[in-house]
């Protein structure tokens, strides 16, 4: 395994790469997406990352100390600790979504935890997979990171590769193929996921705020964010003032969205296709569609598609049915907390979940309700850069978590050390070993004790 100066010395070459890169970068993703603006790029990829790498750097050398741990008092004076080493080689899926970040995040963890990495971008963002073949090919021996490029059937050869640990991100469709290629060689396994992360707006939270900050979320990549809310839950008395709040609000961060600099296109053809056909299902089945700012999506197939509001959204709808992954928010009307407590927890456990409210009692009580992956309470995402918040899914939002100290920990065996003392040893050696003496059954009585006076009872829930 390599040292801890060695491990800082590959980070500080990646975040010197990616500082001094920022330019390539932004015009690699800007044409990947067909527009996506360059400040947008920094603010969303490239600060968490360099901010994550800069992290890791400053507290690599206490994470990879061995930690001691108490011993049970049997075995005193003897110790134990925890050692963290290296798993090997991890295999990395990134997603098209945030091809730098959803790359070199895991990277960076990887590479901290002591282990070789084979990277996998996505080929959905060709001209940033190409930069990063290019670029880490530069700084790193093969043998150490490489980048592999290449379609479907290189990714499904991937993920059957037999690595020490395999992390993908990317649609719950495709993390169950994942999880079934792998499990052939017994390969843990990171997936993240996603969902329809939900915004539940309680009715004494100023609704003017809370639309601000859900749309500013988003609609931040054009809705394109695994951690997005994917729809808003507001009291049915407070729809409408949500939704001409909200549509104030994307106004003044995009005026013209479909011709504004800084709004995001659709990936792609396919992406732009599925979001009228959503709309068109959505309309169909009696949802009020509202584009905001009255803007239309081109006839050409692709491109940004406006910013969209659906209003009186039901099951029956797609919309409701599958995670949108682009510019469009549901909103819907609740009678009740119990009501959209109710109805959020008969759904698949999502990637994130957002809540309004300033009351921490009630804060209290509907965190203990409801299971997400993670949660920002009064705000949208935010919960995502924090180093020190394990992120990660749950259900059929994924399973296992990264960043910081979690992904350290992620991708090291976690490996128990008992170191066994001499007086200690020379007791279980005359006591607890064939041929067992009568000292030892009478140190293990006292040990294990009598049986309590109480008669045992059967466990009751409702008691």
């Amino acid at each position: 395994p390599l040292s801890c100066a060695r491990r800082l010395e590959a980070l500080d070459a990646l975040l010197q790469l990616v500082l001094s890169s920022q330019d390539a970068i932004t015009d690699a993703i800007n044409a990947d997406f067909g527009q996506r603006a360059a400040i947008e790029t920094r603010l969303l990829e490239i600060f968490p990352l360099i901010n994550e790498i800069r992290h890791i750097k400053r507290h690599l050398a206490r994470w990879i100390r061995p930690r001691s741990v108490p011993v049970n008092w049997q075995f005193l004076p003897s110790r134990a600790y925890v050692l963290y080493q290296p798993l090997g080689v991890v295999g990395i899926v990134g997603a098209w979504n945030y091809p730098l970040l959803l790359a070199l995040s895991p990277l960076a963890e990887a590479l901290a935890a002591g282990n070789h990495v084979l990277l996998k971008p996505s080929e959905n963002a060709p001209r940033c997979a190409a930069w990063l073949q290019q670029a880490l090919a530069s700084i790193f021996p093969p043998e150490y990171v490489a980048v592999v490029e290449g379609d479907r059937d290189l990714s499904a050869a991937f993920v059957s590769l037999p690595f020490d640990h395999l992390l993908f991100t990317g649609s719950t469709q495709v993390g169950r193929l994942v999880m079934k290629a792998a499990a052939e060689n017994l390969t843990p396994v990171t997936l993240e996921l996603g969902g329809k992360s939900p915004a539940l707006v309680h009715e004494e939270f100023p609704v003017a705020e809370a639309a601000n900050r859900i749309c500013s979320a988003k609609f931040w990549n054009a809705g394109q964010t695994c951690v997005a809310p994917d729809y808003a839950l507001v009291h049915e008395r407070q729809v409408e003032n949500f939704a001409q709040a909200g549509e104030q609000s994307v106004l003044q961060r995009f005026p013209q969205p479909i011709v504004n600099p800084h709004y995001t296109h659709m990936s792609g053809p396919a992406a732009w296709k599925r979001m009228k056909e959503l709309v068109e299902d959505a309309r169909a089945k009696g949802a009020e569609i509202r584009p905001i700012g009255g803007a239309k999506a081109s006839s050409s197939g692709s491109g940004p598609w406006p910013p969209t509001l659906i209003l009186a959204a039901s099951d029956s709808m797609r919309v409701m049915q599958e995670e949108i992954f682009g510019p469009l928010l549901p909103v819907l009307g609740y009678s009740s907390m119990t009501q959209a407590l109710g109805w959020m927890r008969s759904r698949p456990r999502p990637l994130a979940f957002y809540y309004f409210d300033r009351d921490s009692q009630r804060v209290r009580g509907v965190l203990e309700q409801t299971w997400s992956g993670g949660v920002t309470v009064n705000d949208c995402i935010f919960h995502l850069p924090q180093h020190d918040l394990p992120f990660g899914g749950i259900g059929h939002s994924g399973m296992g978590s990264y960043h910081g100290f979690d992904g350290f920990v992620t991708f090291s065996k976690k490996k128990g050390v008992f170191r066994q003392s001499r007086l200690s040893g020379m007791v279980m050696d005359r006591l607890f070993k064939p041929p067992y003496p009568r000292a030892g059954k009478a140190a293990l009585d006292v040990l294990i004790g009598k049986a309590g006076k109480r008669p045992v009872r059967r466990f009751r829930l409702d008691a």
